[in-house]
């Protein structure tokens, strides 16, 4: 699996796992701040530009980070972070190997699966997936995302570069997600937290995880829409990491 590194000088390691549709880029700004005290590893999902290999699935996705863990970092890692793809993918992880890391922040990550979505994604994508290279399309979904306007370039670049194939294959698997009986047995301390604009899925997602199991603690980020809490605020997102690493409130 590829995958970005900051900080490799340092012991303490933490993994962040981009969104879907997205890349390592979304975590850029905070990896450079985390790089000071922090070996900061931010793979590159599958299916997505830069990636290795197709998307084949979120278990599957989950497997592989597992072993990167296991060959190149002992099993074992202090923290890994996850938005919304990433977040699913995150929570698999932590159902296959329930101590493959010390400490969890989940964003935005749905466990409700929406059929209707689901059904249409193949047909939509299949109509509308020419669009995707057409510079003022890109610039509309990007703006529909709240994301800073410095992220544009590297955004373009990378959703027109995804095949119809992978974007299918990781939206609909995104959108059919749901949680594992097992993720009531993890053993660690969690954190799931979610933007006050976001949609009623991962709102009403957020009570699912934080009832299945009570080591995960619940953060609603008022203002904020889906993703803007680590790509437009790397700053408060760091902060919230070394929060929980120390064990502080945030």
């Amino acid at each position: 699996m590829n995958y970005k590194e900051y900080g490799i000088n340092n012991k303490k390691v933490i993994m962040l796992l981009h969104g879907g549709g997205l890349s390592w880029w979304n975590y850029r700004d905070v990896a450079s701040l985390l790089s000071v005290d922090y070996h900061v590893i931010i793979p590159i999902l599958d299916g997505h530009s830069g990636s290795d290999k197709p998307f084949t699935g979120i278990a599957s996705n989950a497997n592989d980070l597992i072993s990167l863990i296991e060959e190149k970092f002992g099993g074992k890692i202090l923290l890994i972070g996850g938005l919304s793809l990433g977040g699913q993918i995150l929570i698999e992880m932590l159902t296959q190997r329930k101590d493959i890391c010390s400490y969890a922040l989940i964003e935005s990550a749905s466990v409700i699966a929406s059929k209707i979505t689901n059904a249409l994604i193949g047909p939509a994508i299949s109509s509308s997936y020419w669009l995707i290279k057409k510079r003022g399309f890109a610039k509309m979904q990007f703006k529909s995302l709240h994301l800073k306007k410095e992220l544009f370039e590297d955004y373009y670049h990378d959703t027109s570069i995804i095949s119809k194939k992978n974007m299918i294959a990781f939206l609909k698997a995104s959108t059919s997600y749901v949680l594992n009986e097992s993720f009531s047995d993890v053993d660690i301390k969690m954190h799931y937290c979610y933007g006050g604009k976001e949609n009623k899925i991962i709102q009403r997602s957020s009570k699912v995880i934080c009832a299945k199991n009570t080591n995960c603690s619940l953060h609603v980020l008022n203002g904020l829409y889906h993703g803007e809490f680590s790509i437009n605020n790397p700053k408060c997102y760091v902060d919230a990491i070394r929060n929980i690493i120390l064990d502080r409130k945030w």
